[in-house]
């Protein structure tokens, strides 16, 4: 049965992304351009944002990945992942994030010209930061089609031996809120003893802590899924509880940031309160999705083909915003919102006239062919 619940997250998350990557043009973290006013205040809500938001996304593909193994064999999954990801992947790093390193570079005083010198004959002169060829937000899209190949033998058996020890054991600590809570331990390790050795960088073949940790949750999610009623009625029932274990672990963190110095004990204090709060707000969200938002949608069946080109379009229209609003003496308001607002209806027109009907540049998309 079709869970429209995890449709409507996996549309509102995408839709937040939106949001934290305008986000990013404001504050101190690094992104690829900045604005000349910077907001140290908005680091807050960013950090809350920052905590969930990724893993909840491949918790989310791993219970697809449940659904879609119910009717393809290994080889038909695996093909369809190529299509739908690397497909995708690919197109968009030839013709979609290109613009985005090229207003980069116009930004940083890098490149002088106009788009078609940059493009392609500079395209493809290095990986980037120090060359311009880059997937940049698209690095989801390989992690997550490298898991799925990784995964599929696993899946299968759990798959086809429901009654295995392991699937019945989880079944069995799920039936509690504190069973759930289980899964932060390996979360706990991952994050204390391998995130300190190795940075974020979302280039996959260095990215150890990310690539660790995102499996990890991919794996959860598929697991999740798999004992069906036993992990939504927990989930429901205590919804609340994970809610205020959510807010109390994002409030201590805060206060601990801010009153101590950094230190090893800090660290894998600091450690478990993350992965308390990441999980909690992930079981929150499940909880108050399946208790409000299991139903159909006409709205939903639109969004949910949407989604993905929207994905892909994104971040590239919103730093082409950007990159005209740099140097203006406007406010955060007025800049965050053409940001947004501009992002939203120009990936809304792309997709509506462009993608949406023309049944051969769906595939690029991850969107199945239509007929004519």
């Amino acid at each position: 049965m079709r869970r429209h619940d995890l449709d409507w997250l996996r549309v509102i998350v995408f839709g937040l992304l939106i949001f934290y990557h305008v986000g990013m043009f404001f504050v101190p973290w690094g992104f690829h351009i900045k604005n000349n006013i910077i907001y140290d205040w908005l680091v807050y809500p960013m950090w809350f944002l920052n905590q969930w938001r990724l893993p909840i996304l491949f918790v989310i593909s791993g219970m697809g990945t449940y659904y879609a193994l119910q009717k393809r064999t290994a080889t038909q999954f695996t093909f369809e992942r190529i299509k739908r990801l690397g497909l995708p992947l690919v197109f968009g790093m030839l013709c979609i994030i290109s613009p985005q390193v090229y207003f980069e570079r116009l930004a940083k005083n890098q490149f002088n010209g106009n788009y078609f010198d940059f493009w392609p004959s500079e395209l493809f002169n290095g990986i980037y930061p120090e060359g311009n060829f880059s997937w940049h937000h698209s690095w989801f899209l390989p992690y997550l089609l490298i898991f799925s190949i990784i995964l599929t033998p696993l899946f299968l058996y759990l798959k086809n031996n429901p009654n295995n020890k392991f699937t019945s054991w989880i079944k069995r600590i799920t039936v509690k809120p504190i069973g759930l809570y289980a899964f932060i331990v390996l979360l706990y390790f991952i994050e204390a003893l391998i995130e300190p050795f190795f940075p974020v960088t979302h280039a996959l073949i260095d990215d150890w802590f990310t690539f660790i940790n995102c499996i990890t949750l991919f794996f959860f999610g598929f697991l999740l899924i798999s004992v069906q009623n036993t992990f939504w009625n927990t989930v429901v029932k205590y919804r609340k509880y994970f809610l205020i274990t959510g807010i109390l672990s994002f409030g201590i963190m805060l206060f601990i940031t801010h009153q101590y110095k950094d230190s090893t004990i800090r660290h894998f204090i600091e450690a478990f309160l993350k992965v308390t709060n990441l999980w909690s707000w992930i079981l929150a969200l499940f909880g108050f999705s399946a208790k409000y938002l299991n139903r159909k949608s006409t709205i939903l069946k639109y969004a949910n083909e949407a989604v993905y080109p929207f994905y892909i379009l994104h971040q590239t229209i919103m730093i082409i915003i950007a990159y005209y609003l740099i140097e203006l003496d406007w406010s955060l308001v007025v800049k965050s919102s053409i940001m947004i607002m501009g992002t939203f209806v120009l990936s809304w027109i792309i997709y509506e006239f462009v993608i949406r009907r023309w049944i051969y540049i769906r595939p690029f998309f991850g969107l199945k062919k239509r007929a004519k």
